[in-house]
């Protein structure tokens, strides 16, 4: 009997959402977007932009890989590393079993990031970055605007690491929603939405997960994991001086989505559209002096590629 075109065709689609066949991309082209008819894959001015990031998912692979492995980038996949000195103070936290499980599978997204960044636009050395308990503790002190007793230690516990996560993907995000606008190449967007689909969903699930435990207070301190929240962006908000473009996992009606509720898992403005920054808030939070020209915190360097420095040369 013979067989019809149509019943071929029928069997390789089943044969592709099936088994995923390599052939399926060659075979049917929509399963690959067409690249748009005007424009180019990367634009020259998208480089920077993109490399700029390079600083924060470093940042985010060790302080991960270290907190859920006791080892970092160098463990793992030490040439994204481009001969970067180890990061200061990083070492393995005492986490529950579930939540070492979300962070190791963070710290492998994040080395997932910086290959994908490195290989379509280049990148740098990781710079040198402070990942200890003092650096942490000092933020923390900063956030409730008084010397917190004992000082805050991010690797004692899963409830003190969470709350240290809270610190970092969510820069991430509201960097690359700031960047969005100025990529012109549909190679360069493709990374950026691909990066920050995941920053969002990382930043996500650590709310969440503190969401759970909002109403709990954090030992040894009075304060509870809500009220932490609170301060950490009512910082950042300080720090960026560019408005409200942080809160919590509560907040006024007000600033609720719709103005009908005062839960706030997600962070996002009054249409309840992420939040954006510029590279200079961006610094200004993660170097914590308020001054995107002058380094500490967390890159007490300076961040590098040539937009960071560019601020620094601003002295």
């Amino acid at each position: 009997m013979a067989v019809s075109t149509f019943s071929v065709s029928l069997l390789f689609f089943f044969l592709c959402l099936g088994y995923f066949a390599p052939g399926c991309l060659t075979q049917n082209p929509t399963c690959a977007p067409r690249p748009p008819a005007n424009g180019a894959p990367i634009f020259p001015n998208d480089v920077e932009k993109i490399r700029f990031a390079l600083n924060l998912e470093h940042l985010e692979a060790d302080f991960f890989l270290f907190g859920a492995l006791g080892y970092g980038l160098d463990g793992v996949a030490p040439e994204l590393a481009q001969g970067g000195p180890p990061p200061i103070g990083a070492k393995k936290a005492n986490l529950d079993n579930h939540t070492r499980q979300i962070i190791a599978e963070f710290g492998y997204q994040e080395v997932g990031h910086l290959r994908a960044i490195k290989s379509t636009v280049g990148g740098f050395a990781r710079p040198v970055i402070d990942l200890s308990a003092k650096n942490f503790a000092t933020i923390f002190d900063n956030a409730f605007e008084k010397p917190l007793s004992p000082p805050f230690d991010p690797y004692i516990s899963s409830v003190n690491y969470l709350l240290a996560s809270y610190v970092i993907p969510y820069v991430g995000l509201v960097a690359y929603v700031g960047t969005n606008p100025n990529i012109n190449g549909y190679v360069s967007k493709r990374l950026l939405a691909g990066l920050l689909a995941v920053e969002s969903g990382q930043d996500a699930v650590i709310r969440a997960l503190l969401y759970q435990r909002a109403d709990e207070l954090v030992p040894p301190y009075k304060h509870t994991v809500a009220e932490f929240t609170a301060r950490l962006s009512d910082l950042r908000n300080r720090l960026a001086n560019c408005g409200i473009k942080d809160e919590g996992l509560f907040v006024p009606l007000q600033l609720g989505a719709e103005n009908k509720t005062t839960s706030n898992i997600l962070s996002a403005n009054a249409d309840s559209v992420a939040y954006a920054r510029t590279p200079a808030e961006i610094l200004r939070m993660v170097y914590g002096t308020g001054n995107e020209s002058k380094p500490g915190g967390f890159l007490p360097k300076g961040g590098s590629g040539r937009i960071a420095r560019g601020f620094l040369k601003k002295l």
